[in-house]
């Protein structure tokens, strides 16, 4: 394919960052001192590469008809030279977004959510231990201080959230996904909180239920193995989180997910909602198929918004947004201490995989994980999507503070409990 050739050769010299490509002959083209070379196994294999269909081109290393050699950083230096249009955002037609709708509604049934979820939380224990912090905090971490390590920065977003809420002993805490139980038993722990918590996914739920048990924590502490839309508690609870649940939900679905949290919140309570939004208004998204890739190999069902549409729909269901802090940068970072520390054991991770899986699909999940957790790190850095923490009240007319007569919630309207 002389002329596929010709233009791959035009590509990497038009390329402000070194890449180098190895063809299934054996040739080379690019620069011979470029850090990062993707060899090829099959010459179709070329055509994304060509046409910057990024998401298509993870899909060839997934598959081994394509394989990288040199650091995901180095690789991600180049696909950020390679998104179309510098990574803009770019608006859907009226049919696509209605066509988006269509297809919102259609994934997120309970049957649909329960299996989307469990297709990437119930992968491997294993394999989510040996490259998450000790608590397995899967979200953004805080890191408060500079020189913090992961762990210390996971401990600290936990922490942060629960100031945010200024939980207090024997309030009702109730956490909507709560993963491995991070911020569940932190906020028991620590606050002295009677804590429920929920997910979707049975190998957390296993985790959390040992956990609990283990350590005594059964009277004021529990995990349950359900849908947020069927959670009914006896009453509502005082402090509500929702920590990387958010971008499960859906578009079609906000408005379901917002009134659920309105009415497991009682009146004159807070909540805090952590999730990734998108940078771009109207459903608009980076383009090259990234986000394509990451539902295909990794959130199948995820969707994102942008802040903007978040507050509006909490707001339309009674909830008023009383703070909101962009933590953009410190998942970046979070994400690469993720990548970082997947890449340094690689062999592990896929010994890991395959006691669970086929070797031939322990091989892919392992390349797509690599793509996903770097690639998100990129995104993280150059903007093109972003993580949000918006603190709601439930607001109650009876409540007020000793000095503010309309805080209508235990709020007091003031950031010193947060960061003293």
């Amino acid at each position: 394919m002389p002329a596929l050739e010709a233009l791959i050769e035009r590509k990497l010299q038009q390329l402000s960052v070194p890449l180098a490509v190895r063809l299934p002959s054996g040739r080379q083209l690019g620069p011979p001192d470029a850090r990062v070379t993707i060899a090829f196994k099959d010459m179709g294999a070329l055509a994304p590469l060509a046409s910057a269909r990024l998401g298509r081109l993870g899909d060839e290393i997934v598959r081994g008809r394509a394989r990288i050699e040199g650091s995901m950083r180095d690789l991600m230096r180049i696909v950020a030279a390679l998104v179309p249009g510098g990574g803009q955002p770019i608006q859907p037609k009226p049919w696509q977004r209605l066509l988006y709708h269509v297809n919102s509604l259609l994934r997120h049934s309970r049957d649909r959510d329960a299996r989307q979820i469990r297709a990437h939380y119930d992968v491997s224990d294993e394999f989510y231990a040996l490259w998450l912090d000790p608590r397995r905090v899967y979200s953004c971490a805080y890191f408060a201080e500079p020189q913090m390590t992961l762990a210390q920065a996971q401990e600290a977003k936990l922490d942060l959230i629960c100031r945010k809420l200024d939980l207090r002993p024997g309030e009702r805490f109730v956490d909507i996904g709560a993963g491995w139980g991070g911020l569940l038993l932190h906020a028991a722990r620590h606050y002295g909180v009677d804590a429920t918590g929920i997910t979707l996914s049975q190998n957390q739920f296993d985790h959390v239920s040992r956990i609990i048990a283990e350590e005594g924590l059964g009277e004021r502490v529990r995990i349950r193995l359900c849908d947020y839309r069927d959670l009914v508690p006896d009453r509502p609870f005082d402090k509500l989180a929702s920590v990387g649940m958010f971008e499960h939900v859906g578009r079609a679905r906000m408005g379901t997910y917002c009134d659920t949290l309105r009415r497991l919140l009682r009146p004159g309570g807070l909540a805090l909602n952590h999730g990734i939004a998108a940078s771009g208004l109207d459903d608009a998204m980076v383009g090259g198929g990234l986000g394509d890739f990451i539902e295909k190999y990794i959130f199948p069902g995820g969707e994102l918004i942008h802040v903007s549409q978040a507050i509006r729909s909490l707001s339309q269901a009674g909830l008023e947004m009383v703070d909101t802090e962009n933590l953009r940068p410190h998942y970046a970072r979070t994400l690469w201490a993720w990548s970082d520390a997947l890449e340094a054991q690689l062999p592990e991770a896929e010994r890991v995989l395959a006691r669970s899986m086929p070797p031939e699909r322990a091989a892919e999940v392992l390349q797509a994980y690599r793509l996903y957790l770097a690639g998100c790190a990129l995104a993280f850095e150059q903007g093109w999507v972003a993580l949000y923490q918006i603190l709601l009240i439930h607001p109650d007319p009876a409540l007020a503070t000793p000095d503010l007569p309309g805080a209508q919630s235990t709020y007091p309207f003031r950031r010193d409990h947060i960061y003293r």
